[in-house]
């Protein structure tokens, strides 16, 4: 059976989230695909993950006979963040920008998941793995326009789930978010109604398109 690992960080529940509304048409479209399928949930918003500590960091450099108890504890709780990871055929993330970057929690995952020798190094567990990457923002950040020497989502996960985690990896980016509630960007709406359109047209697309590929 197919698994899909599905985590979410915006802030804002349901479809008061550009980001949660579009990673849930990926899901319900993949499930559609997949109806024997699993789907490993993580709300990082709801749950959050600890942020990295020195125990659980250090503890990924020691033998498992040398770690304290408390490095145990705090590893044992990576290592589930890290198996999720590698048991899932697709790989679902809700990354809205926040002040130019990614959510803290989201980041938090992230530091726990990297683990080098296993998640990071010559020949990452998951490497190959399909990555799908819902990079909502309020405005927009694209080249070309006056803001796109701001935009850090793209390019810090490009840089962590393709060039460290060796995941292939593809972006849906709903953008101008915020035009529909800010009076001054209101000339901007049918912009941003064409973004989430798409938004919700590539989800759906790409989940079949994993799914073709997948049983090939």
């Amino acid at each position: 059976m197919a698994t899909l690992l599905h985590i979410d960080s915006s802030v804002f529940p349901g479809e008061a989230s550009s980001s949660r509304s579009v990673t849930a048409a990926f899901r319900k479209s993949w499930e559609e695909q997949h109806p024997q399928g699993t789907v490993i949930y993580r709300d990082l918003a709801a749950n959050p993950v600890p942020h990295i500590t020195a125990d659980a960091w250090s503890a990924g450099y020691a033998a498992p006979s040398e770690r304290t108890p408390e490095q145990s504890a705090a590893f044992a709780a990576r290592v589930k963040l890290i198996e999720e990871l590698e048991q899932a055929d697709t790989v679902l993330i809700g990354a809205p920008m926040y002040n130019y970057s990614i959510p803290s929690t989201l980041k938090a995952w992230l530091d726990n998941v990297l683990l080098l020798g296993r998640t990071a190094g010559e020949t990452p567990s998951a490497q190959g793995t399909p990555a799908i990457v819902v990079a909502s923002r309020g405005g927009s950040y694209a080249p070309g326009t006056p803001r796109e020497n701001y935009e850090f989502v793209q390019n810090y996960l490009e840089a962590v789930f393709t060039g460290t985690l060796g995941l292939d990896l593809d972006f849906i980016v709903p953008e101008l978010t915020m035009a529909p509630r800010n009076p001054a960007m209101s000339e901007l709406v049918p912009l941003y109604e064409a973004s989430r359109r798409r938004a919700f047209e590539d989800a759906t697309a790409k989940a079949k398109e994993l799914t073709e590929r997948l049983a090939a």
